[in-house]
């Protein structure tokens, strides 16, 4: 059963290493990320889970690492099995950082539809006793002038809509979530906040959402939330 969550972004620049001038801009946000993967180890959990978009859905092991060699740093995080997305691993970065380990990795493909994540959310909630998850998701990314996709005037009022949802928490609307609109936004997060949703429905409890940190410093909106029982 899952007993909480993390939600956090994925941008390689979360890590130092890949850019010095963009890691001061998202100091504030990889602190919060830390002290979200933080609590998660402290609410014991028998299995911790990340979940993040990839090429494919699959599911990874603890042995599985990626690197962040396509951003020019000669790094890699989590196990010595290669593959992992950039999603996971940044996880892993974070759980290494916040030294707390993990169980497996839920890779999901970008078109996954909502009812496939929320099964998948639900199988995950279904594999221990005390389930955490730690779910990797970027908002969108054509928010300003300065964003990777040209701005568009729909995307502040998306993701305020989905930090509402975590922050309620609103499993019913995240699950809601267009991904055809999804897509036209440039939102890698979609299907992470769907599985998460299928977990909080197939788990019992009074559930409580925190949202811990929102911006867009990159043009990018992240958020970063905590939910429990």
């Amino acid at each position: 059963m899952l007993v909480s969550a993390a939600v956090c972004p994925h941008p390689p620049s979360l890590v130092p290493q890949v850019s010095r001038r963009a890691s001061d801009q998202l100091r504030e946000v990889r602190d919060a990320s830390l002290q979200a993967v933080r609590r998660l180890a402290g609410d014991e959990p028998d299995l911790l889970v990340t979940v993040g978009a990839g090429g494919a859905t699959r599911r990874w092991g603890p042995d599985a690492g990626g690197t962040l060699h396509d951003f020019g740093v000669d790094a890699g995080f989590g196990g010595p099995t290669p593959g992992l997305p950039l999603s996971l691993t940044i996880a892993a970065y974070l759980l290494r950082a916040g030294e707390i380990g993990c169980a497996a990795h839920q890779e999901l493909a970008p078109d996954a539809p909502a009812d496939a994540c929320s099964r998948i959310g639900a199988d995950l909630a279904g594999l221990a006793e005390r389930v955490s998850l730690l779910v990797m998701a970027d908002g969108s990314a054509r928010r300003t002038r300065q964003s990777p996709g040209p701005s568009d005037e729909r995307a502040a009022a998306f993701d305020a809509e989905v930090w509402r949802s975590l922050g309620s928490p609103d499993p019913a609307a995240l699950l809601a979530i267009d991904p055809d609109l999804a897509g036209e936004l440039w939102v890698a997060g979609r299907p992470g906040w769907q599985v998460l949703a299928g977990a909080l429905l197939a788990s019992t409890g009074n559930w409580s959402g925190e949202l811990i940190h929102t911006s867009a410093p990159l043009g990018v909106g992240y958020v970063v939330a905590r939910l429990h029982t």
